[in-house]
């Protein structure tokens, strides 16, 4: 496979610790809290299977059935799992990744909202912001106390973020109460009719 995704991340991580069925790995996974990072869904979890099975960086352990239940399929890591799970890990943890945000494209277009109207949805965002915050924050001290910290990094980070966000944005809505920051949406489209027209009779 070219590169590795979060989800084969997911399963290369945890059968690294013991071969295992899928249906273990979801457990864990919710019960390390790591749907936080991925959406815990059974077709996601069985595709990243299916991908690594392919490209040979897990294998079939067993396959069994427990008394009534479903036939259950163990799998387990190969070297060549172990190794490309490190090599993924170090080139995703080194290597800064400009990531599509929504947010940022519809900054991108805010020119289009009036500064009253733009005022009002970022403060929207920064009451949602602020409860987000402050519940995520409440979970990871609830469960800091019997899971060991490296376990939580993943939720620091995305608080951390939550929180430049949050400031940002404020600082942002204060700039346009105050008029630091101002436009007016029918000048801008008048300008860039303009700018369109003038544009297209060099082509002419």
């Amino acid at each position: 496979m070219n590169e590795l995704g979060i989800w084969e991340i997911a399963v290369l991580s945890l059968l690294r610790q013991e071969p295992m069925h899928p249906y273990l790995m979801q457990r864990l996974l919710r019960e390390r809290h790591k749907d936080e990072i991925l959406a815990l869904k059974r077709g996601s979890l069985y595709h990243a299977i299916g991908r690594l099975l392919r490209a040979e960086l897990i294998a079939v352990a067993a396959t069994g059935r427990n008394g009534r239940r479903p036939e259950r399929t163990t799998y387990r890591i190969t070297s060549a799992g172990r190794n490309e799970l490190t090599r993924a890990l170090r080139k995703m943890i080194s290597t800064p990744r400009h990531e599509s945000s929504e947010f940022m494209a519809a900054m991108s277009f805010l020119v289009h909202l009036t500064p009253a109207d733009a005022i009002a949805r970022l403060e929207e965002r920064c009451e949602l912001l602020e409860r987000e915050i402050l519940e995520k924050h409440n979970v990871v001290r609830a469960v800091a106390a019997r899971i060991p910290r490296i376990h939580l990094i993943e939720s620091e980070y995305l608080l951390a973020m939550q929180k430049a966000e949050l400031a940002w944005a404020r600082a942002l809505a204060a700039d346009l109460r105050t008029g630091k920051l101002l436009w007016d949406v029918q000048d801008i489209l008048r300008q860039a009719r303009e700018e369109a027209k003038t544009s297209s009779t060099r082509r002419e």
